[in-house]
């Protein structure tokens, strides 16, 4: 799962303190997030998404794109941060950088901490939905699993006509859903039809984080793929 949110949000931030008189250890140096690491691609992704100022957006599972993605809809949009509260239970460290987040973006950024089951979304007023590698993770035990269909609905609901819902995550490609458990990866086609069960339309689909090369048969975190990992981004739209 993508959740080294705490170090990547306390980065973004860049929330600094008085260095102690006396410094136990070192700490590690925290992973850069989407503006400060180009290897996420986050101008391409963004493009993709097709967010422009004063767009309302959904990050679920909120993290290292958090400030790429309050930067693209400017003061004018909101952003919606959403840390489900399982994830917050799980990894409570995350959640003193999400609330700096939020607190310095002058009102742009907003966090909340609902179950994944009942997210209270704004209904019919999203432009779009992001999910980043936190898909796979609605069938995972410590999600509950969560309701995958009502999550998907829940989706639907938030968006405006015509709003997009873009999903992106580790391919599995055939494999079986024990995956989301072991490799932290998920069949693309399993996505797409989850998805359009809840009404969508699948629109497009970016090769941007492709990688044709990746054994799709090991873990996401093994050191030798990690961040090399064969990527689908998929773009839903809800119809008008």
């Amino acid at each position: 799962m993508n959740i080294k949110l705490a170090a990547a949000l306390a980065a973004a931030v860049a929330m600094t303190a008085a260095a102690p008189a006396v410094v136990a250890t070192a700490q590690p140096k925290p992973p850069a997030d989407a503006l400060a690491d180009p290897s996420l691609k986050s101008d391409e992704v963004i493009k993709f998404i097709g967010l422009k100022p004063g767009d309302k957006v959904a990050d679920i599972v909120s993290g290292r794109f958090a400030r790429a993605l309050g930067a693209a809809v400017g003061p004018k949009g909101k952003l919606y941060a959403v840390m489900p509260s399982e994830v917050a239970k799980l990894h409570p460290e995350v959640m003193p950088a999400m609330q700096a987040a939020a607190a310095g973006s002058n009102g742009v950024i907003e966090l909340s901490t609902p179950p994944v089951n009942a997210m209270a979304l704004p209904a019919k007023s999203l432009d779009a939905v992001f999910i980043r590698q936190n898909y796979h993770d609605l069938y995972d035990k410590f999600m509950g699993p969560a309701d995958v269909p009502g999550f998907n609905k829940q989706v639907y609901a938030a968006l405006k006509p015509g709003g997009v819902y873009v999903i992106l995550d580790h391919d599995a490609p055939g494999a079986p859903m024990i995956v989301t458990e072991t490799l932290h990866r998920i069949d693309k086609a399993q996505v797409i039809k989850d998805v359009t069960a809840a009404g969508f339309k699948l629109d497009s689909e970016s090769k941007i984080l492709a990688n044709p090369e990746d054994d799709h048969s090991k873990m996401v975190f093994v050191p030798a793929i990690r961040g090399k990992t064969d990527q689908f981004l998929l773009k839903f739209r809800k119809p008008k």
